[in-house]
């Protein structure tokens, strides 16, 4: 069962920027799926990023949209989320999701499209 690590998570200011990386344990497929989500202290989960390994389309959450990246380096299997213009808002743990399939469009923002997590990486980020 492939495992997901993320790192790159800390403590930022506002307007600062972070980059956080998503590698899994051993290699996948072109078409592996990946997406970034996020969870604030009494929120519920929210959909922060994704790209389909099928063919490279981006979907990104409303709140992050403009302001965040999501990115492959196919020669190192590891996934990217760079992460400009931070707000306070943005505070919140930063879970790497996969899927070994290739989601529709409709479910490519949806938790349950993923079958596998990793454990989280904290983003702070200061006023």
């Amino acid at each position: 069962q492939v495992q997901l690590v993320e790192s790159g998570g800390g403590l930022v200011q506002a307007g600062g920027s972070l980059t956080l990386s998503c590698a899994p344990s051993e290699p996948t497929s072109r078409q592996y799926t990946v997406a970034w989500f996020r969870q604030a202290p009494g929120k519920e989960r929210e959909f922060a990023a994704a790209i389909r390994g099928r063919d490279g389309t981006r979907y990104y959450g409303d709140s992050v949209k403009g302001r965040f990246t999501i990115s492959r380096d196919n020669a190192k299997n590891t996934w990217y989320l760079q992460m400009n213009n931070l707000r306070p808002e943005d505070t919140a743990v930063y879970f790497c999701a996969g899927s070994g399939g290739s989601p529709i469009t409709s479910e490519m923002r949806r938790s349950q499209a993923y079958e596998f997590w990793g454990q989280g990486t904290q983003v702070t980020v200061s006023s």
